[in-house]
């Protein structure tokens, strides 16, 4: 899934963009109004951050004339507590608020209870429950590892977009602490397609794999 943070602190950023990364979401950065704008007029992504105080304009602003009509999920970030400006972007229509400073950690479950509102994917006859780590094809519960749906999930979090064979070596590497190579990568993917008996998995030669959303 693909995040659209908007904060010109780039301190801030920088960590907020690793940490969402890791949390295995996509993230575009933009510092201002204007480049916010641009991207938003050619993209839709699942969700927005955006701080209220921009170096060329408001927060507010762009909510109400590019964000609301794409009916994209928003979450406000300020400096400022203050009950008006709260309520204000709540009425806008935003989902949440969040003041700084604030802790990465609440802002992710935030970010996840407002994405994964429906925290099932399905894609053909296969669904996976993001909540309870349990795929189901055509119903009936399909037995993996607790890497192959950690490998799963970060195909099926990042629907439509491939995922490169190295991040996939890296994320092993992160949740096992074990050194793999790329045939590793191959094996696994060979052993969930397999186990699932639905070609959902995409190759893309020499890069990584993906999974389509169809809609």
């Amino acid at each position: 899934m693909e995040i659209l943070l908007v904060e010109d602190n780039e301190t801030l950023s920088k960590g907020l963009v690793y940490s969402l990364e890791q949390s295995g979401f996509s993230v575009v950065h933009k510092l201002n109004k204007k480049d916010t704008v641009d991207f938003l007029n050619n993209k839709k992504p699942n969700l927005v951050i955006l701080d209220i105080e921009l170096p060329d304009g408001n927060g507010f602003d762009i909510y109400e004339k590019t964000i609301k009509e794409k009916k994209i999920p928003t979450i406000f970030l300020t400096v400022k507590d203050e009950e008006d400006d709260i309520v204000k972007g709540l009425e806008l229509g935003a989902e949440d608020y969040i003041t700084k400073p604030f802790s990465t950690r609440e802002l992710i479950a935030r970010v996840n209870k407002i994405l994964n509102k429906n925290n099932i994917i399905k894609v053909k006859n296969v669904e996976f429950d993001l909540d309870k780590m349990v795929v189901l094809k055509d119903g009936k519960e399909v037995v993996l590892t607790s890497l192959e749906l950690k490998i799963l999930s970060l195909l099926f979090l990042n629907l439509n977009k491939v995922v490169s064979r190295n991040d996939i070596i890296d994320k092993i590497w992160e949740w096992t602490g074990n050194d793999v190579n790329d045939n590793t990568v191959t094996v696994y993917l060979k052993r969930i397609r397999e186990k699932l008996g639905e070609n959902i998995i995409i190759t893309i030669k020499g890069i990584g794999y993906r999974i389509d959303n169809e809609k």
